[in-house]
């Protein structure tokens, strides 16, 4: 990984969308600083703007990440990327699009070179055991007029005297490719393209076009995990996803039971 910093560069991210990515695409923003991409884009949904906006920002000021959780995003350090969607179907047809989000990330990071990519369920990237990346979808409105913002954040070369606080196992491209550097514009632009597309077929399909692929990149299948529900916890052998993305978890009788939801917290048994 190259030293010298490359900043984001909007008509370099344009040039490298695939053409259906580009059809898809309404506008693309690049920010110096924001305090958040998705807080930004819920805003101009409620604006009324369209289904396909993209911001990127090379800072953060108040990233999220899932349960209220800070994300780092120093300038120039990460790549902080949301995209605004608008469905036309029921909210309720929409489970599973934070896995569907997953897989995109995943198949950007492989398209720029990067192998042995996971992901944890319900929204975390993984590699090797180590958070690389992570995904937090909002969404607000009624049925035939409901939107949804995807925001993924994805660590590029972070500053080890800031990344310190960050309390789990983390790495960043700086760290799997040191031989090698990684274009963020070149990243950015496959991110997009495999977002645009990637919602687009969910829209068309849902997730169960999608689980096969999930099952290529899941990282806890078979392994004893607790997840940590609103009011309990529960234990059990990790068994993959369903049809609508929903963890499905052996439990010691034997039974097997799906869990979903935007609260459940997994971690995998040492």
């Amino acid at each position: 990984m190259s030293a010298s910093l490359e900043l984001l560069d909007r008509d370099c991210i344009l040039a490298g969308l695939t053409d259906a990515a580009r059809a898809l695409l309404s506008r693309l923003e690049v920010h110096a600083v924001l305090d958040s991409t998705n807080r930004y884009l819920l805003a101009g949904a409620q604006a009324g703007w369209p289904s396909g906006v993209v911001c990127l920002a090379e800072q953060q000021t108040a990233g999220r990440g899932r349960q209220g959780r800070h994300w780092l995003t120093p300038s120039g350090a990460s790549l902080a990327c949301s995209l605004l969607w608008r469905f036309a179907v029921h909210p309720a047809a929409l489970s599973g699009l934070s896995l569907a989000a997953g897989i995109a990330v995943a198949r950007a990071l492989q398209n720029v070179g990067v192998t042995e990519v996971g992901l944890k369920w319900p929204n975390d990237v993984w590699w090797h055991q180590r958070k690389l990346g992570g995904i937090l979808l909002e969404s607000d409105g009624v049925f035939g007029d409901f939107y949804v913002v995807a925001g993924i954040g994805i660590n590029v070369a972070l500053p080890r005297q800031e990344a310190a606080v960050i309390d789990q196992p983390w790495v960043d491209l700086q760290e799997i490719r040191v031989d090698e550097s990684i274009s963020r514009n070149a990243l950015a632009a496959f991110l997009i393209s495999e977002l645009l597309e990637t919602f687009l077929r969910f829209e068309q399909g849902g997730f169960a076009d999608l689980a096969m692929e999930w099952a290529n990149f899941d990282q806890v299948k078979g392994c004893q995990v607790s997840l940590c529900l609103p009011n309990a916890t529960v234990t059990g052998v990790a068994r993959g996803v369903d049809a609508t993305g929903a963890l499905l978890l052996e439990t010691a009788s034997g039974e097997i039971k799906p869990y979903i939801g935007g609260e459940i917290s997994l971690r995998i048994a040492a």
